[in-house]
């Protein structure tokens, strides 16, 4: 299997994902958008990974690489590819398949819970997860469902966290690839954006939320599994 990944920023990389996809033998290239970029064949790919990071969809005066991207995350949707988009990442799934992207009413920075819809209890993804359970959230921008969507998940300070497009189209808002390695380069790089507030944690809390790192990356690699075909637990 050959997977592809959109890096936007160095300091959020695929985590967990590349280590399972090591593990599972899978070929890996990289489109890193911070840097001299070309977009990748996409007869070339199997998978299409789309990373987070600090900017918005709608920042394309800033990054005019943003229409690009959501060009061939369009194209990757359309020609039957598996497209997973994590944060920023499912903002370009969600502005790619035409929904509107705009900042929430309240950042969510921390270790929150998410609810599972009764959708998402009845879906192959994540039909046997627990009905609640806390993940690692980053990020100030919301979007609305696209059209066709079914909704996985949803928080008290977000409603839409999670969405299936499709059986191969996932989008979450959260952050389940962080791994003991990837968490610390993230509060390094936006520890400015720690202001008190309702939904956003302090630096401690977010270091001592950590523990929850393994579990987080078990259930993706459920959904990596399932998404891939394997079975696997």
């Amino acid at each position: 299997m050959r997977i592809h990944y959109f890096q936007h920023v160095p300091f959020e990389s695929p985590g967990y994902i590349q280590q399972w996809a090591e593990a599972n033998r899978c070929s890996q290239s990289f489109t890193r958008f911070y840097e001299k970029y070309s977009l990748p064949d996409i007869a070339q790919i199997d998978w299409l990974v789309v990373m987070g990071g600090p900017m918005g969809v709608y920042d394309t005066e800033i990054h005019p690489w943003l229409e690009a991207e959501k060009k061939f995350i369009r194209l990757c949707i359309h020609a039957g590819k598996t497209v997973i988009g994590i944060c920023l990442g499912s903002q370009l799934i969600a502005s790619a398949l035409g929904a509107a992207v705009y900042p929430n009413d309240q950042k969510e920075i921390g270790w929150f819970p998410v609810q599972l819809t009764e959708a998402a209890r009845s879906s192959y993804l994540f039909g046997d997860f627990p009905g609640d359970f806390t993940v690692l959230h980053w990020h100030g921008d919301t979007f609305d469902l696209p059209g066709g969507a079914t909704l996985l998940a949803e928080s008290r300070a977000c409603k839409n966290q999670a969405f299936l497009y499709g059986n191969n189209v996932l989008g979450l808002q959260f952050h389940f690839e962080s791994t003991g390695d990837t968490l610390p380069l993230m509060i390094e790089s936006c520890r400015h954006e720690l202001a008190p507030a309702l939904y956003v944690q302090r630096e401690q809390e977010l270091k001592d939320g950590s523990s929850a790192i393994t579990t987080t990356n078990a259930m993706l690699a459920v959904i990596l599994n399932r998404l891939a075909g394997f079975n696997k637990v």
